[in-house]
């Protein structure tokens, strides 16, 4: 799940035709009779002029139905879904939800199953990580509706006083840049707190590992594995040849990344556009001096997989408008709006076109890491194994000494396997 707001304005809203039929029945044949069709998006999630633009494509579409769009709020947004989805009556009939939210709620048989509709829904065109996110037991409930993934923003200024021409292609060009970048004073060469998990995942998927396997319906962590404990090295190996300032027992929010970054004494740091956003906002003195390039790989020319963190939609299981609802998704889903979201920074969850991102650097480099991007594991308990999450643990107890490498992997994988497990 990605929690952002919109840096960059909106495009224009432009009209898009809609071809109903393919939606199912519903209003589509253009007798709404009144009916309201209630859409909830969450805080940040979509620029106010592009859900307009959608909204009145399909009121035009679907005489007599109105659209009631109301923005919801990430804090105590699980109590009230629970509450809507299990509700009789009134209720949103298309809601937005984390990519990791979604098997939870499909397992708990409250949402609509969409499978048919696939291809309805312009589904030859989804982004295929929260494809398979949005997926439960072989059907389809969770339509993409955008994503981003973290890439590796850096001063260019300071990389040509290192003596560095051009962005490591491999990890071990990474390795070699940051102890160059390291002569330079008073300069941090990778901002690089210690429980930053999302980036290890992409050391962990580059070795050929995984989170955790499902057998049978039955998931195991995977992560005690050669792969596991080779993304633990690399990580520690960033951590010690940069010799990072950055807290080895907290997160890239603790305290805010881009504050410290702001502060002008940080070659390059791991994130996402909207945090190069408040890093000028706060210093307007560092405006045009970044540029980007994707997580590097162990294999030289290569990417490292990359986590995309974003959202799906759905429909409520207990929904009266579900024909709607899909004729509504599949204008939210056409090229001309993905296009749009393209446009305000993020990946478009419906469309391989991502062209809309290259007029920034980190757009350009994050549309080149998406490429190779992956999810968490499809399982409902995924949320709680986040939640306490041991592997933040095990990397501060290996960073620090507290534990060594096979000690502090073992005992997360044991953590995670207690929580898989747990009925």
């Amino acid at each position: 799940m990605l929690r952002r707001k919109w840096i960059v304005a909106a495009v224009g809203a432009a009209a898009v035709s809609m071809v109903a039929a393919g939606c199912g029945g519903g209003s589509s044949s253009g007798s709404g009779d009144n009916k309201t069709l209630t859409v909830w998006l969450m805080t940040g999630s979509a620029p106010d002029a592009t859900v307009a633009a959608i909204d009145k494509d399909f009121e035009a579409a679907n005489p007599g139905v109105k659209v009631k769009y109301e923005v919801q709020q990430w804090n105590g947004i699980g109590q009230k879904l629970t509450t809507a989805l299990t509700g009789t009556s009134g209720g949103p009939d298309v809601i937005e939800l984390g990519n990791t939210q979604v098997a939870q709620y499909s397992s708990q048989g409250t949402l609509a199953d969409v499978t048919d509709s696939v291809n309805d829904l312009n589904g030859s065109q989804w982004l295929s990580a929260l494809k398979d996110e949005g997926a439960w037991q072989g059907k389809q409930y969770g339509i993409p509706f955008y994503a981003a993934n973290r890439v590796v923003i850096y001063r260019t200024d300071l990389f040509q006083q290192a003596g560095i021409s051009a962005p490591p292609t491999s990890d071990d060009e990474w390795l070699a840049d940051l102890t160059k970048l390291k002569a330079l004073p008073n300069i941090d060469p990778l901002y690089q707190p210690g429980q930053n998990w999302y980036e290890w995942l992409s050391f962990l998927w580059d070795q050929g590992g995984d989170l955790a396997t499902n057998s049978g319906g039955t998931w195991k962590s995977a992560i005690n594995s050669p792969a596991g404990k080779a993304a633990f090295d690399f990580y520690k190996k960033l951590v010690d040849t940069s010799g990072t300032s950055a807290p080895k027992d907290a997160d890239e929010a603790t305290p805010q990344q881009s504050d410290v970054v702001a502060k002008g004494n940080t070659a390059s740091f791991i994130g996402f556009g909207y945090e190069l956003a408040a890093v000028e906002k706060a210093n307007p003195a560092l405006k045009g001096k970044f540029a980007a390039f994707p997580i590097p790989s162990k294999t030289a020319g290569q990417t490292a997989p990359v986590f995309l963190g974003g959202s799906d939609l759905a429909i409520p299981a207990n929904s009266k408008n579900a024909d709607l609802a899909k004729a509504w998704l599949k204008i939210e889903t056409s090229a001309k709006y993905q296009s749009q979201l393209a446009a305000a920074g993020v990946v478009p969850g419906t469309s391989t076109d991502t062209s809309a991102l290259n007029s920034t650097e980190t757009g350009k480099a994050m549309a080149a890491g998406a490429k190779n991007g992956k999810g968490t594991p499809t399982t409902p308990k995924w949320a709680a194994v986040e939640a306490d999450n041991p592997i933040k643990a095990a990397l501060t107890a290996y960073l620090t000494g507290q534990k060594s490498l096979d000690q502090a992997v073992a005992d997360a994988d044991a953590a995670i396997n207690k929580t898989l497990s747990a009925s």
